[in-house]
């Protein structure tokens, strides 16, 4: 019996996701429960301390009438035996009563359900991690700090705001990583919110702390001294800023003292820090991956743009696929990338989606240097592996791209593997192709980019893109080489199918040219 095996990932909004445990899309969703749930454990102590204090209100009441009148002739109304020995009934006894009432804690149900939740809760780490991917998204969708704050994403269904809090929050953990460009935009989106009048937790003055610093840490002397005379205009008594003003003026007659040349060696070499460099994750192709991220991608020419069509694929007079052909159409031509529309239906993906979601792992990457596999920061979906023999959707989903690419998918990774020679253990040599299923739709982001050749392809719902990795030679096509880019609004369910050399001989034989 042969074995396929279909992968499915989640690739979830970079804002929600952190190498740690909160990063699949059912354990975001759990959270939300959990809090309508605290929510719901709220008011109900809110409802039992509202009828406490009522029942302290009617007692009040009751008894300012009755003092009231007691007190015009205190004689006559303990002359009364009834309200004699009522006096000494409350002393005795109600008022001991409404003292139990008073001290009743009405909170330990409450209390008792935050414990136990707690446990699920995310800690400091997550809530940094969520901070630094929300700062990555800004960089990869070059969004401005006040875009981001007032909730204006596109394809947003619930607009939410950032805080002068939220933000000052931001900055810190920029700050803690020696990232001064992201603390110096986030300490200003802070300060501009205190600024029209925002009432916040924060003051000004731990904002100009912060931003003043991270001014100076990217070589702007003058403005760090300015941010410094504000911060001391709302607190002269401020110890850090009193000092610091007197090394930024020192700095400045220093640079004043000295010819501009020196000055300038000077300053460049012991006095004013360099801006910020690149971020300790960056590659190369960085920028052109974050271009391509946004839909700025190569355009093709007209010439090319016209060689590229829409037809009906019939999988080589496959049988399956004479009466009901699929739908093919080029995203690209060279590499050449084919999507296919309609090519599988949304009861299959509930179903591969159902058999995944317990399994789901963290997706790790190889070392370049140790050759180790690990989880990064920048990577943040989640894997499972599904086999044909499991469920016979996933058995026909399969064959479908057997039927319909051509190329034996017997051969093709039948266990997930943790260790980095895994194609060796296999013995069925490279990926030769790449089969990806986009399972959902996504509201912003998520692009699968190739940034050798400058092209980007969508997540449509229904629809696959397939390639091949190697030239007919065998010899790896580099102009291949893609990564997903980061959601920016919604999640993106994806499942992908490898194809390995063995068994493609005759299927697709080699070329004698290297290159083809």
């Amino acid at each position: 019996m042969i074995w396929y095996i279909l992968i499915i990932g989640i690739l979830l909004p970079q804002s929600l996701a952190h190498p740690g445990f909160f990063t699949s899309i059912g354990q975001m969703t759990d959270l939300i429960h959990t809090e309508k749930d605290l929510v719901t454990s709220l008011k109900d102590y809110i409802k039992a301390e509202e009828d406490k204090l009522e029942q302290i209100k009617k007692w009040a009441e009751k008894l300012d009438r009755l003092t009231s009148t007691a007190t015009k002739d205190p004689e006559g109304f303990v002359g009364h035996p009834v309200n004699a020995f009522k006096l000494m009934k409350r002393l005795n006894t109600e008022w001991s009563e409404l003292e139990n009432l008073v001290l009743k804690d009405m909170s330990d149900g409450f209390i008792s359900n935050l414990t136990i939740q707690r446990q699920y809760f995310p800690n400091d780490e997550d809530q940094v991690g969520a901070a630094k991917a929300l700062l990555r998204l800004q960089d990869t969708y070059n969004l401005d700090t006040d875009t981001i704050s007032k909730g204006n994403l596109p394809g947003v269904k619930h607009k939410s705001f950032l805080t002068a809090e939220d933000c000052f929050e931001l900055g810190k953990v920029a700050y803690t990583e020696a990232d001064y460009y992201h603390t110096e935009l986030w300490m200003e989106q802070a300060l501009r919110q205190l600024d029209e009048g925002e009432i916040s937790t924060i003051d000004k003055v731990s904002v100009l702390d912060y931003l003043s610093y991270a001014v100076y840490q990217q070589g702007d002397l003058d403005k760090a001294l300015l941010l410094t005379k504000k911060l001391l205009e709302l607190d002269p008594e401020h110890q850090r800023a009193n000092g610091n003003l007197k090394y930024f003026e020192y700095i400045m007659a220093k640079e004043k003292d000295v010819n501009k040349s020196a000055s300038d060696d000077q300053s460049d070499q012991k006095t004013t820090p360099k801006k910020k460099g690149v971020a300790v994750d960056y590659l190369p192709e960085r920028q052109k991956y974050e271009m391509l991220c946004r839909g700025e991608g190569i355009k093709m020419t007209p010439r090319r743009q016209k060689k590229l069509f829409c037809r009906y694929h019939d999988g080589n007079r496959n049988p399956k696929f004479i009466l009901a052909p699929a739908k093919q159409e080029d995203e690209w031509d060279k590499p050449r990338i084919i999507r296919f529309h309609d090519i599988i239906s949304d009861a299959e993906i509930e179903i591969v989606k159902d058999l995944a979601k317990p399994r789901l792992r963290r997706a790790t990457i190889s070392n370049p240097i140790t050759g180790d596999l690990e989880t990064v920061h920048y990577r943040i979906s989640k894997s499972a592996w599904l086999s044909g023999y499991e469920n016979p959707v996933v058995s026909r989903i399969n064959m479908r791209i057997q039927d319909l690419t051509g190329l034996d998918v017997s051969t093709a990774e039948e266990l997930q593997k943790d260790e980095p020679d895994a194609f060796k253990e296999l013995g069925t040599g490279n990926r030769i192709a790449t089969w990806l299923f986009y399972m959902s739709d996504v509201s912003a982001g998520g692009a699968t980019v190739f940034p050798e050749v400058g092209a980007s392809v969508w997540p449509k719902k229904g629809t696959a893109v397939f390639w091949y990795n190697l030239f007919a030679s065998g010899e790896g096509d580099y102009s291949t080489r893609h990564a997903a880019c980061p959601v920016l609004v919604g999640n993106k369910w994806v499942s992908n199918k490898w194809l390995h050399e063995r068994g493609q001989e005759f299927r697709r034989p080699c070329t004698l040219s290297e290159l083809e």
